[in-house]
């Protein structure tokens, strides 16, 4: 049994040989696989799983890392900044496209995409909360990723390049956080009447 939990990749296989148990157990998830109502179903579990692996990871960022930094002694930083982070960053931009895509084929299939975006009446809610995840997305890809690769050495910049990229990563990583809070109330407050 231990053996499970020294792997990552089997710890996550076996969370879906779970998963796949409690479903046959149960006798699904109330659709018929295949049909329109299972799908639209999956792909809100992937969009809900992706988007915890990418909030979670800005929160760790904004909550765990960047204040736990300066009590890091200097010979260790390098640990951090050549391991930890470019890894922790790698999956947090990838869920965070993740996020986005599975959001917009869910919105598609419900066919409240287009009324959410243009914020109509009735779908408001969702729609503030897919904008907010899309300048938050736009913010991972476009701002903090290309310059955490300057402040983190992954992209060769001079002392003053440096300093400047990770205070602007640093600055856009908090105001995607102040976004996270009202976002994920939108998100869920179009299913419980919260707007």
């Amino acid at each position: 049994m231990s053996a499970i939990f020294q792997s990552l990749g089997k710890t996550i296989t076996a969370g879906f040989v779970i998963l796949i148990v409690i479903i046959v157990a149960t006798g699904g998830a109330g659709a018929k696989g295949g049909d329109h109502a299972w799908w639209a179903f999956v792909f809100r579990w992937l969009h809900v799983m992706s988007g915890v692996m990418w909030i979670g990871l800005l929160w760790y960022f904004n909550f765990v890392q960047t204040p736990s930094m300066p009590k890091i002694p200097d010979e260790q930083k390098p640990a951090i900044g050549k391991v930890i982070a470019p890894t922790a960053l790698f999956w947090f931009r990838w869920s965070a496209l993740a996020t986005v895509v599975t959001g917009l084929i869910l919105g598609g299939m419900n066919g409240y995409i287009v009324p959410a975006l243009t914020l109509t009446k009735g779908v408001h809610a969702i729609g503030i909360g897919m904008w907010l995840g899309l300048i938050m997305a736009f913010n991972v890809w476009f701002i903090i990723w290309p310059n955490q690769k300057k402040a983190l050495g992954i992209v060769q910049v001079s002392a003053e390049e440096k300093a400047a990229a990770a205070k602007l990563a640093g600055m856009t990583s908090r105001i995607n956080t102040m976004l996270s809070i009202p976002m994920l109330f939108c998100m869920v407050a179009q299913k419980n009447a919260g707007l």
